[in-house]
């Protein structure tokens, strides 16, 4: 864990700019997912109420996961677990407890669980941009050194500082770490076209299932090829060379496209708000 952070300070109060940013990107899902709803009946109340649930799940699958990669970090300071606003989430985690809500959520409200399934994937990758920029203001899930004309170099007592000092790639007295990859930028800049493309989609669709489908026949793509660019520690499994995010992205791509052929298999949707038939 370390120590450095960009923060606003106003007074005695001190704003977490990760935390702000991981704030939108909820807030801009919600706008999100109220402004294709009105048309399908989900109301306000239904958006927000579906948020909350997603939001609590998400953000603690991907705090335990995170804690569970990095536990010898938080063994001498347990409280610090819950310092999420400082960074620290994986995001697989998170996308897979709450990929648990939804389908929880879709039961307990008689909704089309591949419908509630597709309208919910609309605003992954929008708070996902916002989230990735939070990471880039933070210091986290930093790049690879390069000295390219897109490179940024962090700080003193940041987490790339801190770690190329560790190996030997700076020394102490160095006021900045060496130059690396923008990576969490690039994966933001992603995400927002991802998400313009599965807002077409969804408006276009006509069966349930393709949208999320879709989703993961190219977000996983995308992270298989970003992880190669990541500078931060990866957890790799033995004799495979492939981080943990590359198997989970390899087993993503292809439940997206299973579920690609079973949603062109299903009949063209009727249209309606995707709740299930009596």
């Amino acid at each position: 864990m370390y120590p450095y952070s960009i923060d606003l300070h106003l007074g005695g109060l001190s704003i977490h700019l990760y935390g702000v940013l991981m704030a939108l990107g909820f807030m801009a899902g919600l706008a999100n997912w109220w402004a294709i709803g009105r048309s399908e009946k989900r109301d306000f109340t239904f958006c927000s109420d579906l948020l909350f649930w997603i939001m609590v799940s998400g953000i603690a699958g991907a705090r335990v996961a995170y804690v569970a990669a990095n536990f010898a970090d938080f063994r001498s300071s347990p409280l610090s677990i819950l310092a999420i606003w400082q960074g620290g989430l994986v995001y697989y985690g998170g996308f897979l407890t709450a990929g648990f809500a939804v389908l929880m959520y879709a039961r307990r409200h008689g909704e089309k669980t591949a419908a509630l399934f597709d309208f919910v994937i609309t605003s992954l990758p929008l708070a996902h941009a916002f989230g990735r920029v939070g990471c880039f203001l933070n210091g986290c899930c930093y790049g690879k050194a390069w000295r390219g004309w897109l490179a940024v170099a962090y700080p003193a007592q940041s987490a790339p500082w801190h770690d190329q000092v560790q190996a030997g790639i700076i020394n102490r007295f160095s006021l900045r770490s060496a130059p690396v990859h923008p990576v969490q930028l690039y994966e933001s800049a992603f995400n927002l076209l991802l998400y313009l493309l599965l807002l077409r989609v969804y408006r276009r669709r006509r069966r349930d299932g393709v949208v999320t489908a879709l989703y993961l026949l190219t977000y996983p793509v995308a992270r298989f090829c970003l992880e190669m660019f990541r500078g931060d520690e990866r957890i790799r499994l033995p004799r495979m060379g492939f981080s943990v995010a590359q198997i989970l992205s390899m087993a993503l791509f292809g439940i997206g496209g299973w579920l690609m052929i079973r949603a062109l298999r299903q009949p063209v949707r009727s249209g309606g708000t995707g709740t299930a038939d009596p």
